[in-house]
């Protein structure tokens, strides 16, 4: 049997290929191991988000947890990664389980691992799991009954949706942003964050806020290719605000501005420190990975806030969290926390933060990002996902670790970072980074500059130099 391996942000299969129901029980038997050894009288927190297959796998968990006598939450419905993360806390369990698949294309799906905290279980625990993954130990699920641990109190459905919606009401003023002259919109690209905003700001222009597997062709990543309907959409409306755009399972987050133009992750980071230092008083660590903007650093400075660089998985900014003082902790992927909520990315928390502060201070998206503008000038991101074969993605690896790369194109390398990946400094602000994904099987590079024509002039380069290494 193939081995399983946890990436960056749980272990991902094509469904009925790798992703099988034998699969989900050698992963969720060793999880119980795990608790068992762990805990006394441990129980879980287990959802799914919209992909197929979710109540399958999610029952498939549930029944063999709570066979080996683990008490299961199970979450009624569909529910957002965050949901499951807040309801660990609200049911004092040992851990959650999400069947989500993230942002990748619908054929996959999932399964992360969530800790007592409220957020990504730790790396060291993950490979302790991982150590457990047999290749016996296979169970027949039909000799158990579900409604008897149900009866039996083992296997309990709960409402982590209405606890999640209960929990954002009373922390935001929705009653402010509902009777402001400010219109917001939503996308949850056929995601699980899809009924929030249904109960909370029900008048709100939403998209793809319906059941939908095949996510209609399109990933649901909140990147600006994968956004062009909503993007239009704002674009023909003439009236709206602010729009905000969620992932698969609403960890991750996007927005668009007033014309509907792309807000990229690094801008929001930006805008979430400089909103809640300059209007909240606020103040604490900034966290970020290693693949986000400098300016980062160029922004921190001007407030008097320390910053951490961290690998890349959302898991390593959570560890910072739960022993500091955190302010923001976010990454280039779009997936951002604060910590005055849980150490758990949450795009539709981060959307409300800054929609409240565009009432509060009657200013547009575009005017506070000017504000960040004119502490740490204008800056551009680009990204760059590469389809290549493993033996070829190791192949640039190795390049990269042999230091063969000293310029790409008309580009002169000053300096390099390898804290997970591949970072050469041009100057101070300009820089390209190489970085096989954690999560899909793609080679990932990125460019920052001070415009987005630069910024696409250094990713072509990286491409042509990288790739004529290959022939």
């Amino acid at each position: 049997m193939e081995r399983i391996k946890f990436g960056t942000d749980g272990w991902r299969a094509v469904i009925a290929q790798e992703f099988t129901v034998e699969n989900v029980i050698r992963v969720t038997n060793a999880v119980a191991t795990w608790l068992l050894k762990k805990n006394q009288n441990p129980s879980v927190v287990i959802g799914h988000d919209c992909r197929f297959g979710g109540k399958l796998f999610t029952e498939t968990v549930a029944k063999v947890l709570a066979s080996k006598g683990i008490k299961v939450f199970i979450a009624e419905g569909f529910v957002s990664t965050p949901m499951v993360s807040l309801g660990i806390l609200h049911h004092q369990a040992s851990m959650g389980v999400v069947i989500t698949a993230s942002h990748n294309p619908p054929e996959y799906n999932g399964y992360k691992l969530k800790g007592p905290f409220g957020g990504p279980l730790l790396e060291e625990d993950i490979r302790d799991i991982e150590h457990f993954i047999s290749d016996g130990g296979m169970m027949d699920l039909d000799l158990i009954n579900q409604e008897n641990l149900v009866k039996q109190g083992w296997i309990e459905y709960v409402d982590l949706e209405t606890a999640y919606v209960d929990h954002l009401s009373a922390s935001f003023n929705v009653e402010a942003i509902r009777q402001s002259n400010l219109n917001f919109a939503f996308d949850a690209m056929y995601g699980s964050g899809q009924n929030v905003f249904k109960k909370i700001l029900p008048d709100m222009p939403s998209l793809h806020c319906e059941l939908n597997p095949t996510f209609k062709g399109i990933p649901p990543e909140p990147l600006a290719k994968n956004l062009k309907e909503f993007s239009a959409f704002l674009k023909e409306a003439k009236n709206i605000d602010a729009g905000l755009a969620v992932d698969g399972d609403a960890d991750r987050i996007a927005m668009l501005n007033e014309i509907g133009e792309y807000v990229d992750s690094h801008h929001i980071i930006l805008l979430l420190i400089h909103t809640l230092v300059k209007y909240k008083n606020m103040s604490g660590l900034v966290v970020t990975g290693f693949s986000s903007t400098v300016k980062v650093e160029t922004l921190a400075a001007h407030y008097g806030l320390d910053v951490v660089r961290v690998k890349i998985g959302f898991k390593d900014i959570c560890k910072v969290m739960l022993k500091e003082n955190v302010l923001v902790g976010g990454e280039e992927s779009g997936g951002i926390a604060v910590g005055s909520h849980i150490p758990e990315r949450d795009g539709i928390w981060m959307g409300m933060i800054l929609f409240q502060m565009m009432v509060e201070t009657g200013k547009t998206l575009s005017q506070l990002i000017d504000e960040v503008y004119e502490i740490t000038g204008k800056f551009a991101f680009k990204r760059q996902d590469i389809h290549l074969t493993k033996e070829k993605r190791n192949r640039i690896a190795e390049n990269c670790r042999k230091g063969k790369y000293s310029s790409f194109g008309d580009y002169k390398v000053e300096r390099v970072e390898d804290l997970d990946g591949f970072k050469y400094y041009f100057n101070d602000h300009e820089w390209y980074m190489i970085r096989p994904s954690g999560t899909e099987p793609v080679l990932r590079t990125y460019a920052e500059s001070s415009t987005p024509e630069r910024a696409a002039a250094i990713l072509e380069a990286g491409y042509n130099t990288i790739m004529g290494e290959l022939n």
